[in-house]
């Protein structure tokens, strides 16, 4: 299948601070990850540390950083991210929460087909009688 990539925009909330840039799209990951500059440059703050296992199997404490508005095409969520890495990773929270599909054969992240409008979300619910 290859990789797939995606241009995304970012932004601190609270600083009114941008950026567009192109973020790798990985079903297999589950959170947000940014570099370190990318951090910086958003002038976010550091949440707490977060313990993350590596590839190798070893593990690493990373900061956790927020929050950060994400934004692809029409739609918008609020996240978290572990600082580390060289490029942007976007798992599968981000895009669960913004209702995107991976589109193999183009290589290519879309909008859910099936809600093109806006992003849809499953939940359950108590039903009182």
């Amino acid at each position: 299948m290859g990789l797939i990539y995606t241009e995304i925009v970012l932004s601190n909330p609270s600083k009114q601070l941008v950026i567009q840039s192109r973020a790798l799209a990985d079903t297999g990951a589950i959170h947000l990850c940014i570099p370190k500059h990318i951090a910086i440059q958003l002038d976010l703050e550091e949440i707490e540390k977060r313990e993350v296992i590596i590839a190798d199997g070893s593990r690493q404490s990373v900061p956790y950083v927020g929050p950060i508005k994400l934004t692809f095409e029409n739609r918008n969520c609020f996240v978290g991210a572990l600082v580390l890495g060289d490029e942007i990773l976007l798992g599968a929270i981000p895009m669960e929460d913004l209702d995107l599909v991976l589109y193999p054969s183009l290589r290519k992240v879309i909008v859910n087909p099936d809600n093109p409008n806006v992003a849809v979300s499953k939940v359950k619910s108590l039903c009182s009688k």
